[in-house]
């Protein structure tokens, strides 16, 4: 073989080697580089994100309803008819 033809063949190997390093280091997930601890810290930190954004949303729809609740006692006999409308059962 001559020097060209080694030197060609070399460089191919070099390339192959390199491409097999990057596609294992490819298959590695965050999961994997992380630590048990760092991981369960970081599940922890979601679940109370998760909980609080539920709160929060339960605060929120418990809050329009009292607001809804209050200003229904507010309404004068004429606002309370026109909102309603004749959807009362008829004695």
């Amino acid at each position: 073989m001559s020097n060209l033809a080694k030197k060609k063949q070399h460089t191919q190997q070099r390339q192959q080697q390199q491409q097999k390093s990057v596609s294992a280091d490819d298959q590695l997930t965050l999961k994997d580089q992380l630590n048990d601890d760092v991981l369960s810290k970081l599940k922890m930190a979601k679940q109370s994100l998760v909980t609080e954004a539920k709160e929060k949303e339960e605060e929120r729809q418990a809050k329009a309803a009292f607001d809804k609740k209050q200003k229904e006692k507010n309404m004068s006999f004429e606002e309370l008819l026109n909102q309603y409308g004749n959807q009362g059962s008829k004695f």
